[in-house]
């Protein structure tokens, strides 16, 4: 994957740089110190960057608002040293986040896991879609198949720019639509939306804090609009011992 670099503090550069040289598959093109900068070289180079390591506190344009502008073929994994800013990073389709200083160990497992997404996208049909629902299983076009997916093996569902994750026990599975759509197919008692681009089977649920739903390995964040919502209607009635 052909990643850039983008973070104001040039120790901060430099740390990421060494993190990409230790990972197999990543091939640095460029670093910035802005985003300014960086959406030149990105607008005179479309579709050449597959990911960015994109700093969240930057002057000027941060690393939020410029994520909104990046090609919907790029991916974004964002670096920063306040932990406060991961759910904010989720609500603008981020394939993931790392809080400073970065353990190599987690660097790679933010990699790994956008080149899943990357392969999903690229092998992705764009006629897929959601073709029929029925009480308990729906249909979904993916690599030229129809895939029956049965509600409960559904773990979450991510959006991610264009396109909608299921993650069920088996595979992940791509489908271009916006989360809103996919939602309005659920059963209302047992998925929930948690943030901007996450939808839960509460059923799948491990533990949870007040910022994060955990299902197996998996870390979830939960968005401010949708905390209270969500802890109503699906925590609070249900904790004993209070």
């Amino acid at each position: 994957m052909k990643c850039i670099i983008i973070d104001d503090e040039p120790l901060a550069r430099e740390a990421v740089e060494m993190l990409v040289d230790k990972t197999d598959d990543l091939e640095l093109i460029q670093t910035f110190n802005g985003a300014e900068s960086a959406g030149v070289f990105l607008k005179n180079n479309p579709s050449i960057i597959d990911l960015i390591f994109l700093d969240i506190q930057m002057p000027g344009t941060n690393g939020i608002e410029f994520s909104s502008t990046i090609p919907k073929e790029t991916l974004v994994v964002f670096t920063t040293a306040f932990s406060e800013y991961a759910v904010d990073s989720y609500e603008v389709d981020a394939v993931d986040y790392l809080i400073k200083p970065i353990k190599l160990e987690r660097f790679q497992k933010a990699v790994e896991k956008a080149k899943s997404y990357s392969n999903l996208i690229k092998l992705h049909d764009y006629t897929t879609n959601i073709e029929t629902t029925a009480d308990d299983y729906l249909f979904v076009k993916a690599e030229r198949r129809m895939f029956k997916i049965h509600f409960m093996d559904i773990y979450f569902i991510q959006g991610l720019k264009d396109y909608v994750i299921l993650h069920t026990h088996k595979q992940k599975i791509i489908t271009a639509m916006n989360i809103k759509t996919i939602q309005d197919q659920l059963p209302k008692g047992i998925f929930v939306r948690v943030s901007k681009s996450y939808i839960i089977n509460s059923k799948c649920i491990d533990s949870l804090d007040n910022n994060t739903v955990y299902i197996g390995e998996n870390e979830i964040p939960i968005g401010n609009i949708y905390r209270d919502s969500f802890f109503n209607e699906f925590v609070t009635k249900k904790v004993l011992g209070k």
